[in-house]
């Protein structure tokens, strides 16, 4: 799948003790609207997008059972790349910690993660979530 140039490639991820406070404060006081919230059986966010016009963030409720990289911290940065695991090669010939090699994920993106020297997690995979148009 290629990335498409009109739909943002850099997402913030954000942790939150509280996502669903999270999200009615960034549409009720920031502006942002709910693109997509996906809950897990006990009601906790798993996975929201949240657009303002030009971009977008992805956040969800925090976990610490390590079953993510994106467990590594409060934020992470997501880019979209068209191949993952050529990435993955290049990031990891290059010296890069890897936290995650190339995984598929059950919402369809393939994806890995790497921290950074000053220790941030970059997640790069497919996933290009598709936004609202802006208005105007």
């Amino acid at each position: 799948m290629a990335t498409d140039p009109n739909i943002p490639t850099l997402y913030p991820v954000l942790r939150y003790q509280d996502a669903t406070g999270a999200i009615r404060f960034l549409e009720d006081a920031l502006g942002f609207a709910a693109e997509v919230v996906h809950r897990d059986d006990a009601g906790r966010v798993e996975h929201a997008v949240l657009s303002r016009p030009g971009g977008a963030v992805m956040l969800s409720d925090a976990r610490d059972d390590g079953s993510s990289p994106y467990d590594l911290g409060p934020t992470c940065l997501y880019v979209v790349v068209d191949d993952p695991d050529a990435h993955h090669a290049t990031a990891a010939a290059a010296g890069a910690e890897i936290v995650e090699a190339p995984v598929d994920r059950d919402y369809g993106s393939r994806e890995y993660a790497v921290r950074d020297p000053e220790g941030n997690v970059w997640c790069f995979g497919t996933y290009q979530p598709a936004l609202a148009p802006s208005p105007g």
